[in-house]
């Protein structure tokens, strides 16, 4: 079968009306590419006469407009308008105006300060090196002396024996800093103690002025330093090299985020200030930072911004509503019941549900930047799609995200809190004891708040992103609604969407 092969000049069809139905991939009211010849390639899908230009019209002759051009529509238009961006900065220039404000207003001059009490982390501390290490037999330096005749079944008749018979160490430790630096102390390192020392090793040791001149030193810890300093750095050469630039504004945010922690969200705590409100603000700048510094300053970054800050606000919302229900009072371990001890006006109940919207934050960042990010990629990869489409299309990419980021945060949760659970496991609690306990539902509300906060930040983000995507893009059919409105004037009708196919 022969194929027949199209004139030089194709036969003009009849102009399809402004309004024209989409059915090619083009934008309503551009001009399609008329095709001279069969395949001489020199028009390319985009390239084109435009509406108003000089183009061939019904009978070969000039169309409507004076001026003579071409067309070019390369690629998705922008699909944020500059009255779209306005709006977004309308609503988020004022917030951050707000959490400068709150900043300055409730930036403390540093921690109060307190008489150390030697309890726990409030001791005076110094480092130290282990200089020498000697062993010698547990009988001789033990009190007891004698040799224990008690049950050797329990822990403690274990232990008796072993610091009766076994071998002990006497470690001589110099001080390295502080006034008393170069002075020598002797600690016994009994043989079931889980920290032994070695000569060389460094350590930090406790300083106790009011204790005999012979106990005033004791060692309290190891001096990790130079193994966390050297993880940090492998940590941060990971980042830059597989990041690059990204990676590198990652690392500035995160030192950023920790000079916020350290420089106002503790000391403005300790100095009285509502944890709830000094949480809610030092997080909201810490988003800001994080956010624009890591994503660039643009309509997408915003959109991320607004579905983390709604997300927030109902984190908040759900995290007071039941810790006061459960009567949670977030003074559950020694820890807590020292800051309460020091510090009696901080509200501890405000100071747990600080610490669920601060804990969640982080992973917030990570569902909003990447629903906004795939609603993004859709609109790019097909713009004529509405904002139903692209929140059906993100939403099922949400769906997967839910799963993998609420299964994480439960088993971190879970992961941090093993030791109690193995504590309520030996003790054959059932699971209603161990729940009801304070200190495990403390756990369980502050995952489930922060869990229900992360599942609503999909739906949320996602139908933000789409809405803006889509919503008010830039006019495209302005040139082209002008150009057929002069063709109808002239008695010329207008070209539409659908243009006549090229010959493969």
């Amino acid at each position: 079968m022969t194929t027949p092969q199209p004139p030089s000049f194709p036969p003009h069809r009849p102009r399809r009306g402004p309004n024209a139905e989409e059915g090619d991939g083009r934008t309503a009211g551009h001009v399609p590419v008329v095709a001279h010849g069969a395949n001489d390639g020199r028009h390319e899908a985009g390239h084109g006469h435009g509406a108003g230009d000089h183009g061939h019209g019904a009978g070969g002759g000039h169309g409507a407009g004076g001026g003579h051009g071409h067309s070019h529509a390369h690629g998705p238009a922008a699909p944020v308008s500059r009255h779209l961006r306005k709006v977004i900065a309308a609503i988020l220039i004022p917030f951050a105006a707000a959490v400068l404000v709150g900043l300055a207003v409730l930036w403390p001059g540093g921690a109060p300060p307190h008489e150390r009490t030697g309890v726990g982390f409030d001791r005076q501390t110094q480092q130290a090196t282990v200089t020498k290490v000697v062993e010698l037999s547990c009988q001789s330096v033990n009190a007891s002396g004698g040799t224990p005749t008690g049950d050797t079944s329990t822990a403690e008749g274990s232990s008796a024996v072993q610091q009766a018979k076994g071998e002990c160490k006497r470690a001589t430790i110099r001080v390295d800093t502080g006034d008393d630096k170069g002075r020598t102390f002797e600690e016994i390192v009994q043989p079931d103690q889980s920290r032994q020392l070695h000569e060389g090793q460094e350590v930090v040791v406790a300083y106790e002025p009011s204790a005999p001149k012979d106990l005033q030193y004791s060692v309290t810890d190891i001096n990790r330093r130079l193994p966390l300093a050297l993880l940090a750095g492998i940590f941060a050469l990971a980042v830059v090299v597989v990041g690059r630039l990204r990676g590198l504004m990652a690392l500035v945010s995160l030192a950023l985020s920790f000079l916020l922690l350290n420089f106002f969200i503790l000391p403005a705590i300790l100095q009285g200030s509502n944890p709830l409100v000094v949480a809610v603000i030092g997080s909201s700048a810490i988003m800001l930072i994080a956010l624009y510094l890591c994503h660039g300053l643009s309509a997408r970054t915003s959109v991320a911004v607004l579905g983390t800050l709604i997300s927030l606000l109902l984190i908040g919302v759900l995290g007071s509503l039941f810790i006061g229900w459960a009567a949670l009072t977030g003074n559950t371990d020694d820890n807590t019941g020292l800051i309460h001890g020091l510090y009696p006006s901080i509200d501890m109940s405000g100071l747990l549900l600080a610490g669920v919207i601060i804990g969640s934050l982080g992973v917030l960042d990570d569902v909003t930047v990447t629903q906004t990010s795939a609603v993004w990629e859709l609109h790019e990869a097909n713009p004529t799609m509405g904002w139903r489409g692209l929140y059906r299309a993100g939403i099922r990419i949400g769906r997967d995200h839910i799963a993998s980021v609420v299964n994480t945060l439960v088993l971190a949760y879970a992961g941090a809190a093993l030791p109690l659970l193995l504590l309520f496991s030996i003790a054959q609690s059932g699971v209603g004891t161990v729940a009801n306990s304070e200190l495990v539902a403390e756990e369980i509300v502050r995952t489930l708040v922060g869990s229900i906060g992360l599942v609503a930040s999909v739906p949320v983000t996602t139908a933000l992103a789409a809405l803006v995507v889509s919503a008010d893009r830039p006019a495209q059919g302005a040139a082209p609604a002008a150009g057929s409105t002069a063709a109808a004037g002239t008695g010329a009708p207008a070209r539409g969407g659908r243009g006549r196919r090229r010959k493969r």
